[in-house]
């Protein structure tokens, strides 16, 4: 993805200048916080399962002693299931959420916030059968189940109050009902009853007679599988596009139908990199990480701008609120994927690493989705440099 990065370094963007002499203090700050993060430099994934960690809880071991007779198929379903519908759940929760986890044990009880807040309450409302049909098998997400959600079941698991508001709570409600109804219309993919966990099935009976699945493959089957799922705003003809958005400089007229549209697909790629592990857990190996782009968010794309290595041309537009497919926001997403792939090399070379021992999903949580979350509360007291307007879908 060049276009961004050469039309802004060019001065032709009509938004955003970019200050190279900022990359290598950027990449100082990410290393940093690597270290300070992962002293064992042992990073994990940036995956949904970080944050079901949150508050140093290993709520994993939670969910596999409740699957403690489970075959590991099934606990790799169940697994499956959790991360995916945690994910669609985890666009920006606003900064007046939060979510409180009772006291267990000598645990006191604790509050969260933003993606940990989402991701706990996520976790919980799993545990407790929100997302099953079945009472008997309460651990898993089915269609049934996710058709029957709605927002003010969601809310009370999420704690919603006039005191207490999530941003885009309808939304995420009508998402997980259109994901139940693409999971029983495509057997073919999810099974029957249709899961998002019977794509462990699917994946590994692909695989046969190889020594592991493909990332590509995994995001494949998501983007077909999840394409019924998304707003129909951005679409070619009958086909829903999701999180692709219009930028004229995007594409060129041999593209056809997709000139003029910039994918990023950030919850479709976040959610392959959060089900890397339940196949990995299961014995299942997976190759191929570099196929998946850094994650276009706010976080990500409010370090480039807090570290200065993007500056905005107009100031006044960081006081203004944005809606997801304005073109400044679809250049802004754009010019984060692209200067994440300039930015890894340089923070694995400050940390010795490769890139076989630091993919760009380790760099990511090591890393630069961190510092864009440290820098934002520094100085805007935890809120992004942008402002977007969310849908519950998208960020």
């Amino acid at each position: 993805m060049l276009w961004p990065c050469s039309n802004a370094r060019r001065g032709d963007s009509a938004w955003f200048a970019v200050n190279d002499g900022a990359m290598e203090t950027t990449a100082t700050l990410v290393a940093e916080l690597t270290r300070a993060r992962y002293p064992a430099l042992k990073i994990p994934y940036h995956s949904r399962w970080r944050h079901f960690e949150a508050g140093g809880v290993d709520r994993l071991a939670q969910l596999n002693q409740a699957l403690a007779d489970a075959l590991p198929a099934e606990k790799a379903r169940a697994q499956i299931d959790l991360a995916l519908v945690s994910v669609l759940l985890d666009a920006g929760a606003g900064p007046d959420w939060t979510y409180r986890e009772g006291a267990e044990g000598e645990r006191p009880e604790h509050s969260y916030s933003r993606s940990e807040g989402l991701g706990v309450a996520s976790f919980h409302a799993f545990m407790d059968g929100l997302f099953s049909s079945d009472p008997a098998h309460p651990l898993q997400a089915d269609a049934k189940g996710l058709q029957a959600v709605t927002a003010e079941q969601l809310g009370a698991a999420f704690q919603v109050a006039p005191d207490n508001p999530l941003v885009g709570l309808e939304g995420r409600a009508a998402l997980l009902r259109r994901l139940g109804q693409a999971l029983q219309d495509q057997p073919e993919l999810f099974g029957l009853p249709g899961r998002p966990g019977h794509l462990f099935d699917l994946l590994v009976q692909r695989a046969q007679g190889q020594a592991a699945i493909l990332v590509h493959d995994l995001l494949s089957v998501l983007l077909t599988g999840l394409a019924p799922i998304w707003p129909a705003q951005n679409a070619i003809g009958t086909v829903a596009l999701g999180d692709c958005w219009r930028h004229p400089a995007a594409g060129s007229d041999e593209a056809g139908p997709s000139s003029g549209w910039m994918p990023f697909h950030k919850l479709s790629q976040w959610l392959t990199y959060s089900l890397l592990e339940p196949f990995e857990w299961a014995g299942v190996q997976v190759e191929g990480l570099d196929a998946l782009t850094g994650l276009p968010e706010y976080r990500n794309g409010g370090l480039f701008l807090d570290a200065g290595v993007l500056r905005l041309k107009d100031e006044s537009l960081a006081d203004q609120l944005h809606d997801a497919g304005d073109e400044l926001i679809v250049e802004w997403r754009a010019l984060t994927v692209a200067l994440l792939d300039e930015l890894a090399p340089l923070v694995r070379e400050q940390l010795g690493l490769s890139a076989e021992q630091m993919p760009l999903a380790c760099v990511l949580e090591g890393g630069t989705w961190a510092a864009g979350r440290a820098l934002a509360q520094q100085l805007h007291g935890g809120k992004p440099p942008l402002n977007i307007q969310s849908d519950g879908t998208v960020f």
